[in-house]
This record gives structure tokens, C-alpha cells and sequence, in this order.
């Protein structure tokens, strides 16, 4: 059983995307980020750096409770407990881990600036803000696009947990003023994915979350 101490922000689709396609039964407990729960003493325990999400595997190594904090490092710990999405083959996992860093280090930070700054475009002094990260964003569709012109997936022709990372920060383009009609080969990713499963039940899974704690979506 995998405890999720989280939300509904893209960073926690990942995990229920990683848990739906790793077939592990999960319970969620949502931190309410609206409500200040990510600084309470017992997320803090778990999450020292105040971010969701976070996990307690209760079958951790050695058969005993383990916590995980940070999505890619959630990501990599299941893929490691499972076997599934992270390749044993040292070259191939290395591609795999690369593109999962550049969903890390620079796609999910850039495209939150980006949407920051779509949202308060009219806004005086918002301007300049705007221009970099949105023409920044372009770049990085840039890149998977590139990416995607000879691969079936971001990490090759093989599902990964890259693609897992990379998928719900790419949701809402309109946020980050962006058409996918100018990226062809990342639209043909992007709408296979959303058509698994996993996809489509975490986003399910995030209303429910939303519900629970008596919020709209």
C-alpha cells in the first residue's frame, strides 16, 4: 500500500498517473495547499521542503514504512520497487533519467513561470516577465519537438517514466500562450498519451480529490 500526501497540480498527476500504470494500490490523503496544510508538522515530516507530493511506501525496503519526497524522485523509486518504465539497460536508463531532469530543471520550472505571467499579462511590469517565459517555453516545445520527430516516446520508442513527468505540465497550453498546432510531432505524443488510461484516471482521481475536501474543481 502507497500512502499519497497530495494535491491536484501537475506534479501530483505524475503520481497517479506512475501508480495507475504500475497497478499499486495507493490511498490519497490531499494536502490542501489553499489551506496552508503543506507547512503542518506531520506533511514537514515526510516532505521537509513543504511541497507536494509526497509518499509513505508501508511496504518499504526491508518490509518497513518509507517516505519519498519530490515527484521525479517518486517517480524513479517506483520504477525501481515495480520494474516497470525505467530501463536496466545503463544507456538506456541514463536517456531515461536525462529527460526526466529536463522535465525537473527546466520544462516544469519554465512553463509555471510562463503561466504566471500569461495570467497577469494586462498587469503593469508584467510585461518583460511575460516575453521570456513564454518565448522560453516556445524553446522547450522546441526541443520535444526535435525530440519527438524520430521517437515514439520522449525517451525513446519505449513508454518511460519520462513521458510520465513530462505529460501533465504540458495540459493547458493556452496558459503558457502556446498552439500545439505548431509542434506536429509533440501533438501526436501528447494525444496518444492522454488517451491512456492512466492518464485519464488520474485526472479523475483529481476531481475526486478536489470533491472530497468540498472544493470545485
Amino acid at each position: 500500500m502507497i500512502e499519497v500526501h497530495s494535491w491536484t497540480t501537475g506534479n501530483a498527476r505524475k503520481v497517479y498517473i506512475m501508480l495507475e500504470e504500475c497497478g499499486l494500490e495507493f490511498r490519497i490523503n490531499p494536502i490542501v495547499l489553499a489551506r496552508g496544510e503543506q507547512f503542518s508538522p506531520e506533511f514537514l515530516a515526510i516532505s521537509p521542503n513543504n511541497k507536494i507530493p509526497a509518499i509513505i511506501d508501508l511496504d518499504g525496503p526491508g518490509g518497513q514504512p518509507y517516505s519519498v519526497f519530490e515527484s521525479g524522485a517518486i517517480l524513479m523509486y517506483l520504477a525501481h520497487k515495480t520494474g516497470k518504465f525505467l530501463s536496466d539497460d545503463p544507456r538506456q536508463r541514463s536517456i531515461t533519467i536525462q529527460w526526466l531532469m529536463f522535465q525537473m530543471g527546466d520544462l516544469g520550472p519554465m512553463f509555471g513561470q510562463a503561466g504566471h505571467f500569461v495570467s497577469r499579462r494586462d498587469q503593469p511590469g508584467m510585461k518583460a516577465g511575460f516575453d521570456h517565459y513564454v518565448e522560453d517555453a516556445k524553446r522547450l516545445m522546441g526541443v520535444l519537438e526535435l525530440r519527438l520527430a524520430d521517437n515514439d516516446f520522449v525517451a525513446g520508442k519505449d513508454f518511460s517514466i519520462a513521458d510520465i513527468a513530462i505529460f501533465p505540465w504540458c495540459q493547458q497550453p493556452e496558459k503558457r500562450n502556446l498552439d500545439f498546432a505548431d509542434y506536429p510531432n509533440f501533438k501526436r505524443w501528447f494525444d496518444q498519451m492522454a488517451e491512456r488510461p492512466s492518464v485519464i484516471r488520474a485526472a479523475e482521481i483529481c476531481e475526486d480529490v478536489r470533491e472530497s475536501v468540498g472544493m470545485e474543481r
